[in-house]
């Protein structure tokens, strides 16, 4: 029998890698800026075509290359950042693995045109599916000039399961904000179809964040600058009014390298305790400076995730620095004590220096005494016996309107207090029913429902008990609603007396100007302001009362998730966001009328069973389980 196993070739074993490094269009601006960033270019130029299927090009005035590095620097594992296994342990480049260039080169028609400052003349070089097309002398400019064209032309399933341009866009913008973020001392350009949409400016960190982001954080900015002999800490946190319930700006950098790290992410957020809602999360923006033997970047291929040695103590270090800053610039709410126009309370006391004139006040009183009894100042004392039966009384009252309150069930308000009525918590297992089954056994008893912990609803049927979740409920009854209604093109739209401003990043800008029109069938009345600022001047009826702002970012975090065939599928994510937005929250106290026509309209529904995306929304109890419990 011969041998089996054969070693790859390299362009395999490239394309192999690629897999692992070069993900999206993103990944290559990403490789090639880093690259640039170590060869001290001061200025980068990006330009992109077609969200970068067509052409990425990057353009640098770093060192450059001489016409035999340009050659090498395309072979797997060549590398000019280390020469041995202990470099790892004092990284101080982007790159270190050799495998970017061989991974872009061997899935793309690259060119690259590159020359040293001392160079007199640069070189030219060609390469296709990681084989050299060809290499010749060239005039050009000091740095480098990457040209990367075709990505994943001969790679036709990865090709094909790119994302929308729009999304991969979005995505590109979202790399270059962090590489632009942690570099703010180079000057950055990136255009997309002829179209410049940065020009950035080497400056201090926080113009590289309002450039970026806006002049509304201008204000918003709280500096923190921290030296310990373990970590150096330098950036800024946000004040908590201006916390986020979507789309926060978080960032980690560490030597000048962006980071995901939760475990630090939770110590900022344990120091907002009880400042910020929970459902909220602040802005920061913090550079990390340690000893690079402390810290390791080789764990996973794209270098964001990074151990610590010293992870516990950084952890409390970050912790009391959010603290003291937060305090120290007087964002913690404290007791306001300004007594000018304030109403006079008066203050009574027994000494007679303080006492108010003509107030009689006997110290010795104790309502609680026993016996009735008139102390010499003329204040009359009350037996306890008196005061238990007043209190009785007042019970008794309390009670008789309480039991009226709850008998009343308002049908227009949320008043009714029968989620108290909780049951048995034991785990109760649900028969399975189809559709069909739960429309024929769901007959109604004439039975009032009851609403559990403002959660589910429970209704006697036929056969015995109906369970059903109200939020999921309502978000099935809704999206039914809006598909109706948008292939019927009924969609109404309700107008905003004062029309909402989004500020929204460059990221999803560009993903709200692709659905555009998309989202004016379904209901929204949008404007686009210039620049990354939109107006909602009306949106679908029946969202007069959710944050519409949360909701529309929420759809475009749908929309960036969704893959090429999004177009396919567009008004499917859009109705089913906006119903989740839309929808009754658990808590929500509904009296027996609205429980009842959210249950009649979710069983006239042709699949009431389970919501769009697949969460259960009825389990049915029949009487033979029932009996097993008592």
């Amino acid at each position: 029998m011969s041998d089996i196993i054969k070693l790859l070739p390299d362009s395999v074993a490239n394309q192999i890698a690629a897999g692992e490094v070069i993900q999206r269009p993103a990944s290559v601006i990403k490789e090639l800026v880093e690259n640039a960033i170590d060869a001290d270019a001061t200025d980068i130029k990006i330009v992109l075509k077609d969200a970068g299927r067509t052409l990425i090009q990057v353009i640098d005035n770093g060192k450059g290359m001489s016409a035999t590095d340009a050659r090498l620097a395309f072979e797997r594992h060549s590398t000019s950042k280390i020469k041995n296994a202990d470099d790892l342990f004092s990284l101080k480049t982007m790159g270190f693995r050799g495998e970017a260039l061989a991974s872009i080169a061997a899935i793309s028609q690259l060119e690259l045109r590159t020359a040293r400052k001392e160079d007199q003349i640069g070189t030219r070089i060609q390469i296709s599916a990681s084989k050299c097309d060809c290499q010749e002398p060239d005039m050009c400019q000091p740095g480098s000039n990457f040209m990367i064209k075709n990505l994943f032309y001969n790679v036709p399933a990865r090709r094909k399961f790119l994302k929308s341009n729009q999304v991969e866009f979005s995505n590109i913008l979202k790399e270059f904000e962090k590489l632009a973020l942690v570099n703010y001392g180079v000057d950055f350009s990136l255009m997309h179809n002829d179209t410049l949409v940065y020009q950035l400016l080497g400056g201090t960190f926080k113009r590289r964040i309002i450039d970026i982001f806006g002049k509304s954080l201008d204000m918003q900015l709280i500096p923190l600058k921290l030296d310990t002999s373990l970590v150096k800490i330098d950036g800024f946190i946000c004040k908590p009014e201006n916390a986020r319930k979507r789309n926060a700006l978080q960032y980690f950098f560490v030597n000048g390298r962006y980071m995901r790290h939760p475990y630090f992410h939770k110590a900022i957020m344990t120091s907002y305790d009880e400042l910020i809602p929970q459902d909220s999360q602040p802005n920061y923006f913090l550079n990390f400076t340690v000893e690079p033997e402390t810290i390791d970047v080789n764990i996973h291929p794209t270098k964001t995730e990074i151990k610590f040695e010293n992870e516990a103590p950084i952890w409390q270090i970050i912790s009391a620095a959010v603290k003291e800053v937060l305090g120290k610039f007087s964002v913690v709410p404290s007791i306001d004590f300004d007594t000018e126009n304030a109403p006079e309370i008066p203050v009574f006391s027994t000494s007679k220096e303080f006492s108010k004139p003509n107030i009689d006040i006997d110290p010795t009183y104790n309502p609680f005494s026993s016996g009735t009894s008139k102390s010499q100042s003329g204040t009359y004392k009350q037996s306890s016996s008196s005061a238990l039966k007043d209190w009785d009384i007042l019970y008794k009252n309390f009670q008789k309107s309480k039991l009226e309150i709850t008998d009343e069930q308002p049908e227009n308000e949320f008043s009714s207090d029968i989620n108290n009525a909780t049951g048995n918590d034991h785990y109760i297992s649900s028969s399975i029913f189809n559709d069909e089954d739960i429309k024929k056994d769901c007959t109604p008893t004439g039975v009032n429902t009851i609403q559990i912990k403002g959660k589910y609803i429970l209704s006697a049927i036929s056969s015995g008990i109906m369970l059903v979740d109200q939020h999921r409920a309502h978000v099935k009854v809704l999206y039914d609603k809006y598909i109706d209604q948008i292939k019927h093109s009924e969609i109404i739209s309700q107008g905003i007396m004062f029309p909402i401003v989004l500020h929204l990043t460059a990221s999803q800008n560009a993903l709200l100007e692709d659905i555009h029109d998309d989202m004016n069938k379904i209901g929204f009345n949008l404007s686009h302001l210039g620049a990354s600022d939109w107006a909602v001047n009306g949106v679908p009826v029946g969202l007069e009362n959710v944050d519409i702002t949360d909701t529309i970012l929420q759809v475009l975090d749908e929309v960036n998730d969704g893959g090429k065939d999004l177009s396919d599928k567009l008004y499917d994510r859009l109705a089913l966001t906006v119903a989740k937005c839309g929808a009754i929250n658990y808590g929500k106290i509904l009296s027996n009328v609205e429980a009842e026509k959210l249950l009649e309209d979710l069983l006239a529904l042709p699949e009431p069973n389970y919501t769009p995306d697949g969460k259960k929304i009825i389990a049915i109890l029949d009487m033979e389980q029932l009996s097993k419990f008592l």
